[in-house]
């Protein structure tokens, strides 16, 4: 009985061992990507791509809000000794986005009576802010002697707080009203231009958000898929 099992328990251990070597090369390429400095020939830092990844996505830009913010920071060392502040002056952008590959064929309702295509799509995302400090147009530092600990403790905080500020302006609520009116028509332009090339003009295109209650009255007349509307049903 023990010597069936032993093909069994080497394939297993064959396996724990692919594994943990896997996970320990995963490990140290993550170290090499993130903490190792490339150097040339000579020992000399070199400017390089790291890594570089490419994701497939199907999500619309249908907005971009753009800006500039101001941010300080402030470093004390030595018991409040020795003081240091730092402000800038940098552009930021926010991207707004619509996710079409949730876009199914129940989101489209189609009205015969009234020719109208009801598209309901999903609320507009807000992507992670992006701060361009290469574009600083203030970049002030103030103290008797600022350290370099302390310079780049404040670069960390300005870095920090100006991501953080971007994102939460990005996030207010005039900004994602105004990001959804946009989805609306960027939408409605999309799918007219798809309904006029399949001749189907004089069809009024409604786009809404999973949010928005239709009123009691409206009902939709879901017998007819929008490739049916389209006239390229089967």
């Amino acid at each position: 009985m023990t010597a069936d099992r032993s093909p069994i328990k080497i394939a297993v251990a064959v396996a724990l061992l692919i594994a943990a070597l896997f996970a320990i090369k995963l490990g140290y390429d993550r170290y090499r990507n993130d903490y190792v400095v490339e150097q040339n020939d000579d020992r000399e830092a070199i400017d390089r791509i790291v890594e570089t990844t490419f994701t497939k996505t199907s999500a619309l830009k249908v907005a971009t809000l753009s800006g500039t913010e101001q941010v300080t920071a402030r470093d004390v060392r030595m018991g409040g000794w020795l003081t240091s502040a730092k402000v800038v002056k940098v552009p930021f952008t926010v991207d707004y986005f619509v996710d079409l590959g949730a876009l199914g064929p129940r989101k489209y309702q189609w009205d015969e009576r009234r020719r109208r295509l009801a598209v309901e799509i999903p609320d507009v995302t807000v992507a992670q802010a992006n701060v361009d400090e290469s574009r600083m147009t203030i970049n002030q530092t103030s103290g008797v002697w600022v350290t370099r600990g302390a310079e780049v403790a404040l670069a960390r905080t300005i870095s920090t707080k100006a991501q953080a500020n971007a994102q939460t302006e990005g996030r207010k609520p005039e900004h994602l009203a105004e990001a959804r009116e946009s989805a609306r028509r960027a939408l409605s332009s999309l799918l007219k231009g798809a309904l006029a090339a399949a001749q189907q003009d004089g069809v009024e295109v409604a786009i809404s958000f999973p949010f928005e209650r239709k009123s009691d009255g409206e009902r939709w007349d879901t017998t007819r898929s929008i490739s049916e509307v389209l006239g390229t049903g089967s």
